[in-house]
């Protein structure tokens, strides 16, 4: 069963939910997981490829967007479709809705920002997981 993590920015702490993100990509690469984030929208996944490249100095995140990159050299993918290709490791939902493929995830995570529409998607999010028995675990992130 899918294990499912929010993580929760907190009222003073910096950044948003993509800069999160980005941390916890980091992090996840860094343990030997592969990534697929998905996305709302064509824009925002080109926002966090941006965001990939630059987010922190020295830092090296091998990614690139779904159906351009090649999913053997980039072990982080970003898209916005309901097709997450071959990927089932960790996903990163940065989008409104459940994807419809979260359940084939071994761990999903949804980070939450201090933005109205984006944490009352989210508590829609939560119900809809713990309604179905799905374990849930809730990280603050405090300035």
């Amino acid at each position: 069963m899918t294990r499912i993590d929010f993580y929760v920015l907190g009222e003073g702490a910096s950044g948003n939910r993509f800069n999160l993100s980005c941390r916890l990509v980091e992090k996840a690469w860094s343990n030997g997981r592969r990534v697929y984030l998905h996305t709302n929208s064509v824009s925002e996944s080109r926002h966090l490829d941006g965001l990939l490249w630059t987010y922190r100095e020295g830092s090296f995140l091998p990614h690139g967007l779904m159906g351009d990159a090649d999913p053997r050299l980039n072990p982080i993918l970003i898209g916005h479709s309901g097709d997450a290709g071959d990927e089932h490791d960790v996903l990163i939902n940065l989008a409104n809705r459940v994807p419809e493929f979260f359940s084939r995830f071994e761990r999903l995570i949804e980070p939450l920002d201090s933005d109205s529409q984006v944490r009352m998607a989210g508590r829609d999010r939560y119900r809809f997981y713990r309604d179905r028995g799905y374990p849930l675990n809730s990280h603050d992130i405090s300035p």
